[in-house]
């Protein structure tokens, strides 16, 4: 038998429970952006190095004759260090060439269990 409270006690409306969950879950919302922003701060050297990596890239895109000239220099002044620079891009573009693939593939698979936790 149905005690006296829950006899007098209205059920909600579907509105109203439509209401309640929608505060339930933007109050979810909320509590999940903020715990991501705090994590995110520990990305944010990074971020900021990538950035600067980027400019770095484009401004030497934009101005290609800096390096030329700075190619022309080390070969005129010190030839022995233009060639061990040219020797140390040659072993790393080889690097990247054997390893890169195998490299990518393992950081998808890094990114793939982190995004299962």
């Amino acid at each position: 038998m149905a005690s006296p409270e829950t006899a007098a006690a209205p059920q909600p409306s579907l509105g109203e429970r439509l209401r309640q969950r929608q505060a339930v879950l933007v109050h979810r919302s909320t509590v999940l952006r903020e715990r991501l922003a705090r994590h995110g701060q520990a990305l944010g050297p990074l971020w900021q190095g990538a950035d600067s990596a980027r400019r770095g890239w484009r401004w030497v895109r934009a101005h290609p004759w800096v390096p030329a000239l700075v190619a022309g220099w080390l070969l005129v002044r010190r030839p022995r260090r233009l060639w061990a620079a040219a020797l140390l891009g040659w072993r790393g573009w080889r690097w990247w060439r054997r390893y890169g693939v195998a490299l990518a593939r393992w950081l998808a698979l890094l990114r793939a269990q982190g995004a299962g936790r």
